[in-house]
């Protein structure tokens, strides 16, 4: 049986280990936006509940919040990344300016940071020389040394997307029974359903965030249950309270 060439194989492995880095990069934002999405929209549904108002409400409610708040949020990532890679780009310029126009003494902050790190002497030397005889190296080590900054390797396009598309897909699970029951009537409490599948929701995306934070499964589950169900609880009380006050 023929075997696939070296290179071949290589080339498969790169690629899947590449996509695999371009999910992880992205997975936190995609938990945090699903974090908020079931998290606000079930809080909505929850009020409404306690409010005693109508599917029909319910549902108008719910993907005004869903379209509305995941839009803000996508914004907001969008504009958060974008503005990282704008402030990196502009201390990098600096630098690079600095390089050019001032070289004896970024010469001795390169050797001031690696003094510092414990080099000495002809050592130290070649490591000055090294770094600084490439400009592009040169910049890169006073942007990571110096200033402590690190190049934003995500788009801000593809964050806010996924923000995105993250918020609108666990945001619709809490109305999913009202949607439902507003096609074809559904015997069961709609809010009890809702909140089961919220839940499960909840334990999902306390799994998913695990993951992220490296932190244990089950408290970060737990973790989730409890804001998320916090935070309906409150709204319930709130519509209840407000139900009983104005109606």
């Amino acid at each position: 049986m023929p075997t696939m060439p070296h290179h071949q194989e290589d080339k498969i492995h790169g690629s899947k280990h590449s996509l695999i880095n371009r999910f992880q990069d992205y997975l936190g934002e995609f938990v945090y936006g699903g974090i908020d999405g079931s998290v606000t929209t079930f809080a909505v549904v929850a009020g409404a509940a306690g409010a005693q108002l109508d599917s029909k409400v319910v549902i108008i409610l719910g993907f005004a919040n869903l379209i509305a708040d995941g839009f803000a949020m996508s914004v907001g990532s969008y504009l958060s990344t974008k503005s990282e890679k704008e402030n990196y780009n502009k201390h990098k310029a600096v630098e690079y300016w600095e390089v050019d126009n001032l070289p004896d003494k970024e010469r001795a902050e390169v050797r001031e940071i690696y003094e510092a790190k414990g080099f000495e002497g002809e050592l130290l030397e070649q490591v000055v020389d090294v770094i600084t005889e490439d400009r592009h190296r040169w910049v890169d080590v006073m942007m990571k040394e110096e200033l402590e900054m690190m190049e934003e390797s995500k788009s801000p396009l593809a964050m806010g997307g996924v923000t995105f598309l993250s918020f609108q897909l666990f945001g619709l699970i809490p109305l999913l029974a009202y949607v439902v029951d507003y096609f074809g009537d559904v015997d069961s409490d709609l809010f009890v359903i809702s909140s089961t599948l919220t839940a499960l929701t909840f334990a999902l995306i306390g799994g998913l965030k695990a993951i992220v934070t490296q932190t244990k499964i089950l408290r970060s589950i737990l973790e989730t249950l409890f804001l998320g169900g916090a935070a309906a609880t409150l709204a319930y009380f709130v519509g209840d309270v407000l139900e009983k006050a104005f109606v």
